[in-house]
């Protein structure tokens, strides 16, 4: 998997300008200090609106089972992915550590297999997915449409999309699936998206993503 940075709009001095502007005032009349206390007490309250006058915009390659995930999340949020109706080259597939099923749970995983039993499970995954690029491809040389021949294509194949979504949206995203209940596979995305973020809006980022609301 992977996540690259494409562009961006609006820093921090977004997100108080945005919020300053009910007392018609800007952030330039106050000292940084001061706007990072701001923007910790709209974090803390649940004042969400000003960071939501951002965006950001990434390129992600990951599984279409992780994407399908990552979806879930519309509000503040658009995507723009990969068609297989229009591309026909060989899509590359996620090879993961296998884990063991999770005890006294309806979902989630344990610990990771022993490594004799990686070993066997990556042969017979790599064998079976590989299988399934061959079967794609062969119906598309039997002249079957791309948008049916995709059909084929299992849950582990790797997809791209460009995901545009404010700050707001994206720290909502990282709360929930960097949580240690959500699949692991998930949690490692949202790292990416966060180490990226966090460069861009280093005091809102930390603001949003360590917040515990008081109003709750």
């Amino acid at each position: 998997m992977s996540v690259e940075y494409i562009d961006h709009m609006g820093n921090d001095d977004s997100v108080v300008r945005a919020a300053r502007v009910s007392m018609d005032k800007s952030p330039e009349l106050y000292t940084t200090e001061e706007n990072a206390r701001l923007i910790a007490y709209l974090a803390r309250h649940g004042h969400e609106i000003p960071f939501a006058h951002t965006a950001i915009t990434l390129r992600v390659r990951a599984p279409v089972a992780v994407r399908a995930q990552a979806f879930k999340h519309k509000v503040g949020f658009v995507e723009s992915e990969i068609s297989r109706r229009y591309v026909a080259s060989t899509p590359g597939f996620f090879v993961p550590e296998f884990r063991a099923k999770a005890e006294n749970v309806k979902q989630g995983s344990g610990e990771l297999l022993d490594d004799k039993k990686q070993e066997q499970l990556r042969e017979t995954y790599t064998a079976f997915m590989q299988g399934a690029q061959v079967i794609y491809h062969s119906f598309l040389d039997m002249g079957v449409a791309p948008e049916q021949a995709r059909f084929l294509l299992p849950q582990g194949m790797m997809t791209e999309w460009v995901w545009t979504g404010s700050l707001l949206a994206f720290a909502r995203f990282y709360r929930l699936r960097s949580d240690a209940h959500a699949q692991k596979e998930i949690q490692d995305l949202a790292h990416e998206v966060g180490a990226i973020i966090a460069d861009l809006f280093p005091v809102s980022w930390k603001a949003l993503t360590e917040v515990h609301y008081e109003n709750q």
